[in-house]
């Protein structure tokens, strides 16, 4: 059995939902964190960060206009290492699974990002993410890390790989 499980696949798939139903259908310790869409009359503002634990942070803004950028979205690197890597890091101590949602072109602009989350996986505990599916070199060699499996996901398998996510987790 692989340690880390990462998900791939469009957006709008159904990614995060089955990361948060697989950890809420498990009786152990959860901790990391998973991204969501910000949303102002229906249109796309931005992507926020958000702990296991509840707090959060905004990763990504159309309003902001730092160096780093993805499309038309300005990448706050500071609050993705001030909140997720905390809760990465945090949950490499003192949980059974770590969460990433998500392993993409904006959280790879930090480098803590990319530390705490190879920190994650020389752990030994369960990684359980999602991964981006265009090509990236960091990504790329995660990917191939004979410790993680990658499974597509489409909008007609949800229900299959949820229920291969949930004997992951219980070690089946």
């Amino acid at each position: 059995m692989k340690q880390a499980y990462l998900l791939t696949g469009p957006p709008g798939v159904g990614k995060t939902t089955l990361i948060k139903g697989a950890i809420s259908a498990v009786e152990q310790k959860a901790g990391g964190f998973y991204t969501r869409e910000i949303r102002k009359q229906g249109v796309r503002q931005g992507f926020e960060i958000v702990t296991l634990d509840g707090a959060s942070a905004i990763l990504a803004s159309v309003d902001f206009h730092g160096p780093h950028r993805v499309s038309k979205y300005g990448v706050m690197v500071d609050n993705l290492d001030n909140v997720g890597v905390a809760a990465l890091r945090w949950a490499t101590r003192e949980c059974n699974i770590i969460v990433v949602d998500e392993i993409g072109k904006m959280e790879l602009f930090s480098l803590a990002f990319r530390e705490a989350v190879l920190e994650a996986l020389d752990s030994g505990k369960k990684l359980l993410g999602t991964i981006m599916l265009a090509p990236h070199p960091w990504a790329d060699r995660l990917k191939r890390d004979p410790r993680v499996e990658v499974v597509m996901v489409s909008r007609t398998d949800q229900q299959r790989v949820a229920q291969e996510l949930q004997g992951w987790l219980r070690g089946d």
